[in-house]
């Protein structure tokens, strides 16, 4: 009888993920939210990620303002003083995503952990911030490239970390979220008919724009990103090109053409420059 109860177990085991051990909390620099399909339901769990990107901030070119915002409010953090929830925004392919990498990079040694949320699972915030509580490091939540369309769940649960909740708010947590939209909803010229007083209007105009920009506001260090100008993005392409041993004579001559590989691209950022820098340096 106990040897088929163990039997049963180990098959049931199959369907509840596993916990991490305390080697995973000591030697994973950052985890994933997963959900998993089980018996009981969609079950939460953290899951290691072993292969990261090594960027530094020496790496990010023409963002010192912004790497400086987001570097101290992170060393804020991490040294235990207030910290802002931080919200990035602005064009394409201008180091968002990078610089909160290179934070993680940073101050690894100094406790931070990063946990990368999908918009599809922002609603079992406060279940994942209920377990990030209970552990002595420092964990920035990553919500990446983060819009909503109305009417989703992960809108009114991500509100409710950042400001609402009593019970999402730990000392040890912070939210770090980039996106094209400032207001992370789509604007329509419709909501700004709510502003107009007419005898069947709302009694309270502006409301509807007024709650889709609530969200935003809730953070609090808003950092902006601009598309480069030219002589910056030929800078951001020599960093890259020293990056993969390029001297300088072949980095000045490579400038026209990672003007016209701007051009064909219809746009100038770092990832831009990034590409062309790796096409470039494997063709030579």
């Amino acid at each position: 009888m106990s040897e088929k109860l163990d039997q049963f177990i180990e098959r049931l085991e199959v369907f509840f993920p596993k916990p991490l051990t305390p080697e995973d909390w000591q030697n994973a620099k950052a985890f994933r939210w997963q959900r998993r399909q089980s018996l009981l339901g969609n079950l939460g769990f953290l899951k290691p990620i072993w292969h990261l990107s090594d960027i530094s901030f020496d790496d990010l070119q023409a963002i010192e303002r912004q790497k400086e915002l987001i570097l101290n409010n992170t060393q804020h953090f991490v040294a235990g003083k207030p910290a802002n929830n931080v919200l990035l925004t602005g064009a394409r392919g201008t180091g968002k995503s990078s610089l909160i990498k290179a934070c993680l990079n940073q101050f690894y040694h100094s406790g931070l952990r990063l946990v990368e949320v999908d918009k599809e699972h922002l609603s079992d915030l406060q279940d994942l911030t209920e377990i990030l509580a209970t552990r002595p490091e420092k964990f920035i939540v990553f919500c990446d490239d983060l819009s909503f369309e109305d009417g989703e769940a992960g809108y009114k649960a991500l509100k409710s970390a950042l400001d609402g909740s009593l019970s999402a708010q730990v000392e040890n947590v912070l939210i770090y979220a980039t996106s094209n939209r400032r207001h992370l909803l789509p604007e329509y010229m419709k909501d700004n008919e709510s502003y107009q007083h007419s005898s069947d209007g709302e009694i309270h105009p502006g409301e509807v724009v007024e709650e889709k920009i609530s969200l935003s506001e809730r953070f609090g260090l808003w950092v902006s990103f601009y598309p480069p100008k030219q002589d910056e993005y030929l800078e951001i392409v020599a960093h890259w090109l020293a990056h993969f041993g390029q001297d300088k004579s072949v980095i000045e001559n490579a400038k026209p053409e990672a003007l016209v590989w701007a051009l064909e691209r219809g746009s100038r950022s770092g990832r831009v420059a990034w590409q062309f820098a790796r096409h470039f340096a494997g063709a030579h």
